[in-house]
């Protein structure tokens, strides 16, 4: 059985064919020629027009908040102009007869984490992804726990700064702007004008750059508030963290060493880890969830 999977980001599109005895392949990624809700359509489109004789299903991961039923984008993230309200399960399913999931990236991330990257030894975790706010998702069972309207897991708007910064969502003090990467560069950048992105964050904290590793340190204590939280309200055994920054072993090692000085003394057995997946996460997650659901119609 082969489903073509999709990855929507605010700026970039993945798609891959993911089939159950071969893997994941034809792995491409999309630039959106026009932004927001018709630049995504334009997209997926071809994509399916392309491949439609070769899939049994279709599963898409995407920014925001979703109804995972009804396979409708309830809040859009990631400046997605127009994007609210997109029923994308509705309109495929219509058009292409076949069938199609939708999943919160994060969901998705989790879901392909848990079933064939890092949380593959664990039934139960939670997944957080660090990038331009920050994701969770609380996984039991090797399946995400969506809460009653398939919407739990967003710890990146849990307050850890009292009347703090004013986050895009309304809110004062949100986890997002404190302990997301952009946070970190947007510190950073402060202190060196040359900054734009993780990269340069870390390609400096290598030469040695003293301002910089002190800005690093400052940003982990900050994933570190959340992290707590996280810890003492769900006792994991796992905690997984994605998102390119979380690829250099200097945060992971710190936030490890952090936490368990940060916890009470019986949760200090937690595992913080790396994702393994990457970029492909969201796709295998996405594609698996497809075709579990697939399965169980049958």
């Amino acid at each position: 059985m082969r489903i073509l999977a999709f990855d929507i980001g605010g700026t970039l599109i993945k798609s891959a064919i993911v089939d159950e005895d071969k893997g994941l392949f034809n792995l491409e990624e999309h630039s959106y020629p026009e932004p927001g809700r018709d630049g995504i359509l334009n997209i997926l489109e071809n994509r399916i027009d392309y491949y439609n004789s070769e899939i049994d299903g279709i599963g898409i991961s995407t920014a925001g908040l979703v109804d995972e039923e009804k396979g409708v984008i309830i809040l859009s993230s990631n400046g997605i102009p127009n994007y609210t309200g997109t029923k994308l399960k509705e309109m495929y399913e219509l058009k292409y007869n076949k069938p199609v999931w939708v999943l919160n990236d994060v969901n998705a991330a989790a879901l392909g984490e848990a079933h064939f990257g890092a949380g593959k030894v664990y039934n139960d975790f939670i997944c957080l992804t660090y990038g331009t706010g920050v994701g969770g998702a609380i996984v039991i069972n090797k399946q995400v726990y969506g809460g009653k309207n398939g919407f739990a897991g967003e710890i990146g708007h849990t307050v850890t700064h009292l009347n703090g910064k004013k986050c895009v969502c309304g809110l004062y003090g949100c986890y997002n702007d404190y302990a997301s990467t952009k946070a970190l560069v947007e510190n950073c950048s402060q202190v060196d004008f040359s900054i734009k992105n993780g990269k340069d964050v870390f390609d400096a904290f290598s030469k040695g750059d003293i301002k910089i590793k002190e800005q690093i340190d400052i940003w982990i204590d900050e994933i570190i508030y959340g992290l707590v939280t996280v810890v003492h309200i769900f006792n994991p055994p796992a905690i997984i963290l994605g998102g390119g920054i979380m690829r250099q072993e200097y945060i992971i090692d710190e936030i490890n060493n952090r936490l368990k000085n940060s916890i009470l003394s019986g949760y200090r057995d937690v595992v913080v880890l790396p994702a393994m997946l990457g970029n492909s996460a969201g796709l295998m997650g996405a594609s698996y969830n497809t075709l579990r659901r697939k399965c169980e119609k049958k």
